[in-house]
């Protein structure tokens, strides 16, 4: 069975074959946890939004259609809803009522305590909306095309390219503020 492709794969959990279910999970698990985790910044959080996207697939196989899209471009779809979702969620629940929201600017120490590049990069992508931070995900991280790209995020590839476009340049905007900060800091 691990001889098939994904859509043979998706057609046999379609008929609530098991073995088929297994075998893309085994295969697609790690990769759709690291997306995961890279939009909400939480491995636990990233592990649970993940067994939800299977058990969707396993509940909904039947939706999947090879003509319109790859597997993994339909699956890329539900689980980046999955995380936007859960974001959404847990923004509201976490501000109570009347809350005032600190500034979330960074001051020098905390820019001077970043471990690394990687925590720099993350704080960055927290700070695009969740359709830039999206679309940064699946060209850079996943390495999606952007034409793959687009059909996951159910866009045209022109309006997909001009989203990249400005999250590209609000990345560039905080990085840029980020290392200002830090050289101030220096003096």
């Amino acid at each position: 069975m691990k001889e098939l492709d994904d859509e043979a794969l998706v057609g046999l959990v379609a008929a609530a074959d098991r073995g088929a279910y297994a075998v893309l999970v085994q295969r697609h698990a790690l990769r759709y946890r690291a997306l995961a985790f890279r939009m909400v910044g939480d491995m636990a959080l990233a592990e649970d939004l993940v067994q939800d996207a299977f058990v969707k697939l396993w509940t909904q196989a039947s939706r999947f259609d090879a003509a319109k899209a790859k597997f993994t471009t339909w699956f890329h779809r539900i689980v980046v809803n999955r995380c936007v979702d859960e974001k959404r969620k847990r923004t509201v629940d976490q501000l109570p009522e009347g809350f005032d929201q600190a500034d979330e600017a960074e001051n020098a120490e905390q820019t001077l305590g970043a471990e690394d590049d990687a925590e720099t990069i993350k704080r960055a992508l927290e700070g695009l909306s969740d359709r830039q931070r999206t679309a940064v995900v699946l060209s850079y991280f996943d390495e999606l095309s952007n034409a793959e790209a687009a059909n996951v995020m159910k866009l045209n590839l022109k309006a997909y390219e001009s989203l990249l476009v400005r999250a590209r340049g609000k990345l560039r905007e905080k990085l840029a503020g980020d290392r200002q900060s830090l050289f101030s800091a220096l003096g």
